[in-house]
C-alpha cells in the first residue's frame, strides 16, 4: 500500500496525532511518505498532489481550510482520500462524521470504504478588481461570520473554538445589509447580517443550520441570517442546542433555499470569508456553484455516510486487522 500524507505543521494546536495516525497505518512492505504544507506555499499545495494518482490513498491533515484547498486540487481526479483533523474547529471532519481516534481513521483507511462528495466553487471580484476562484468544502459567507472569523485569529491558538464566541459578543451591532440572492435563476431578497452558501451546514456545537443539507445531494444550501443585532442570534442558538439537527423546530432568523448555481449582491462591501478563513478586502458580491460527486472521501462504521458509502462500496484494500474500532 502506498500512503502520501500532507499535513500542515501551521494548523490548530500543533498536536503530533497526526504522527500517531501514520505508525498505526502502516504495516510491513508499505510506502508512506508524509510532505508538509507551508503557509505562505505559492502554489498552495498544487506541487505536493501532481502525482497523487500513484498512491492508493491520500491523506490530508489540517484544519477546515487547508482541507477544502487540497480537496479542490484534487476534484475529479478519483483518488481515494482520507481528512485528518489537526486544525482549530475541524468542521468538515464532524460533518463527515468519522472518530478522531488516530488507530481507528487508520483502520477506516485500510479498509478502504468511500463515499463520492460534493465541494462548492466560489468566485468574486475583490475590492482592487482582481478576480478570485477558490473551492469550499463547508461554506462561504459575507458579513458577520466573516467579521467574527478574521477577529477571531489572534485568539485561535489560545482560546480553540471559543475565540469565534467571544468574536461574536465583542461585536453586539454588526453591519446590516440587504442581500440580492439568486438561486438556479430564482431571485429572491431578504435584509440580515450575513448571506452563507453551505456545501455542509453543521457548526460548531454541533447545530446544523439546514436540516437534511449533506454534502452527496448535488446542491448547494443558501442561508440568510436575518438579524439586526448580535442579541438576535442567541435565539437560533439555544433552539440549535435543544435541537441539534434542526428537524423538529425552525431556526429563528434564518431563511434558507437550496439549488445549484447561487449568485449573492449585497447592498454594500462586506468580508467575505471561505471555510473559516477571511479573505482580503471587502466584497460587494460573490458566485457559487456546486460540483457533484468530485471526491473520494474515506468514511467508518460511525461516520453519518456509513450506509451509503457500505451499501455503494465494497472495501479496497481488505486490511481488517484489529484495532479499538467496530466494524
Amino acid at each position: 500500500m502506498r500512503i502520501l500524507i500532507i499535513h500542515n505543521l501551521a494548523s490548530g494546536f500543533g498536536s503530533d496525532a497526526i504522527f500517531e495516525f501514520q505508525r498505526a497505518i502502516v504495516r510491513e512492505g508499505d510506502e508512506c511518505v508524509m510532505r508538509l504544507l507551508t503557509k505562505d506555499a505559492a502554489d498552495k499545495g498544487k506541487s505536493l498532489l501532481e502525482d497523487a494518482e500513484s498512491f492508493d490513498i491520500v491523506v490530508i491533515s489540517g484544519g477546515d481550510g487547508t482541507v477544502a484547498t487540497l480537496l479542490y486540487l484534487l476534484r475529479g481526479r478519483d483518488v481515494l482520500t482520507c481528512i485528518f483533523p489537526s486544525g482549530t474547529a475541524n468542521l468538515l471532519f464532524a460533518n463527515i462524521g468519522n472518530t478522531a481516534e488516530p488507530s481507528a481513521l487508520a483502520r477506516a483507511c485500510r479498509i478502504g470504504h468511500s463515499v463520492r462528495s460534493d465541494l462548492g466553487e466560489v468566485s468574486w471580484r475583490d475590492e482592487w478588481g482582481k478576480r478570485h476562484r477558490e473551492g469550499f468544502s463547508i461554506m462561504v459567507g459575507l458579513g458577520f461570520d466573516a467579521q467574527i472569523m478574521k477577529a477571531a485569529i489572534p485568539a485561535k491558538r489560545s482560546m480553540g473554538q471559543a475565540a469565534y464566541f467571544a468574536a461574536a459578543l465583542a461585536n453586539p451591532r454588526p453591519e446590516v445589509q440587504t442581500f440580492k440572492i439568486t438561486v438556479d435563476g430564482e431571485v429572491h431578497e431578504h435584509t440580515g447580517i450575513s448571506c452563507l452558501v453551505a456545501n455542509n451546514a453543521m457548526i460548531q456545537g454541533d447545530i446544523v443550520i439546514v436540516p437534511d443539507a449533506t454534502m452527496t445531494d448535488g446542491v448547494l444550501d443558501v442561508f440568510v441570517v436575518e438579524a439586526e443585532a448580535t442579541a438576535q442570534l442567541l435565539s437560533p442558538l439555544v433552539v440549535g442546542f435543544m435541537d441539534h439537527d434542526g428537524k423538529g423546530s425552525k431556526r429563528p432568523h434564518i431563511t434558507s433555499y437550496q439549488g445549484r448555481e447561487v449568485r449573492v449582491v449585497a447592498s454594500g462591501a462586506m468580508e467575505i470569508e471561505i471555510d473559516g478563513d477571511p479573505m482580503e478586502g471587502r466584497v460587494k458580491s460573490y458566485y457559487a456553484r456546486a460540483i457533484p460527486r468530485c471526491n473520494r472521501l474515506v468514511v467508518d462504521a460511525l461516520s453519518h455516510y456509513a450506509h451509503e458509502a457500505m451499501r455503494h462500496t465494497s472495501p479496497v484494500f481488505g486490511d481488517t486487522e484489529q484495532m479499538p474500532f467496530p466494524l
